[in-house]
């Protein structure tokens, strides 16, 4: 039997072993602390006093009072995370018999829709600046993204090797070690060629070469990746921040748009789950709507009807 313990004190000495024996970091330890405290905060003084009397429906009704309190879904999941992670060290350290915030689950959060440029927008956004060798690499590295809706990690570890020029394919290993060819367009090709003439090692092409390099030959990083790409966009006058994939969000989005075939863009995609493509047939209600009001033979509302 195991005598009663303020939850104050199991506090403290949860943030300690965190702390010192976990060696979490100064953030994580100082949202644990934030998140009991909130907690904690909200029981009755008789219920603070004894964390064994502590029951599911405590940590249900503080769930709801931070909902009431308009904390957003992820928000109220990471704090009941928190008070998850104390309640399992106070069963080991002191005995508690089960862990009250087990059973109680933040509220769904909403899916959000990827962000995805329109075909006018893509067309303004790939046009390189100028004639430099920066730029001709910038450009190419944009046109593949667009033309096969590569991950960022896919481009930034790409070698010769994975270029077929004369099928026009490209091959990439993505997430669960999963290879894949996409085809190249046209376009995202020539763009790649004019830039494997400028590239800094051209002289000295390997199968293992970096497509897309330093002015050194080193591969860039993909922090470096991603701030040429914003650039490029910044410079075409995109007014959004432009990162890589919001580039493969608009290849599948105009893709599957324009193709309706959801099977061909999860495989050019890489996903192994179709549920993860299915997002993209959310992205544009609007045309969704304008062909069913357009096609559909009771879509349109007759005249002077509500």
């Amino acid at each position: 039997m195991y005598a009663a313990l303020k939850t104050s004190e199991a506090a403290a000495q949860f943030i300690t072993y965190a702390r010192d024996v976990k060696q979490l970091s100064a953030h994580t330890l100082k949202h644990y602390q934030r998140d009991i405290d909130s907690f904690v905060a909200q029981l009755e003084p008789s219920d603070a006093d004894n964390i064994h009397s502590l029951k599911e429906y405590h940590v249900r009704s503080w769930a709801n009072s931070l909902r009431r309190k308009g904390l957003a879904p992820a928000s109220i999941a990471r704090h009941l995370s928190s008070v998850r992670s104390w309640f399992q060290f106070c069963a080991k350290r002191f005995g508690l018999s089960h862990n009250p915030a087990a059973g109680v689950r933040a509220p769904k959060q909403a899916r959000k829709l990827p962000k995805a440029m329109d075909a006018d927008q893509i067309n303004q956004c790939l046009v390189a600046p100028s004639e430099s060798d920066l730029d001709t690499r910038d450009l190419a590295m944009a046109e593949l993204l667009y033309s096969c809706g590569l991950r960022l990690s896919e481009l930034q570890s790409l070698t010769l090797a994975q270029i077929d020029i004369q099928q026009r394919l490209v091959t990439v290993t993505g997430k669960g070690n999963k290879t894949r060819q996409i085809p190249i367009g046209g376009v995202a090709l020539d763009a790649l060629k004019k830039w494997m003439r400028q590239h800094p090692l051209a002289g000295d092409l390997q199968a293992s070469t970096p497509v897309f390099t330093t002015r050194q030959g080193k591969a860039l990083s993909t922090r470096s990746i991603q701030t040429r790409l914003d650039r490029l966009a910044k410079h075409n006058g995109i007014p959004v921040h432009v990162h890589p994939h919001m580039m493969r969000h608009s290849f599948a989005s105009h893709l599957l748009e324009s193709s309706g075939d959801l099977r061909a863009v999860q495989e050019l995609l890489g996903h192994s789950n179709i549920s993860t493509t299915q997002i993209y047939t959310h992205l544009d209600f609007q045309h969704l709507a304008k062909t069913y009001d357009a096609a559909h033979p009771r879509a349109k509302r007759q005249k002077g009807k509500a």
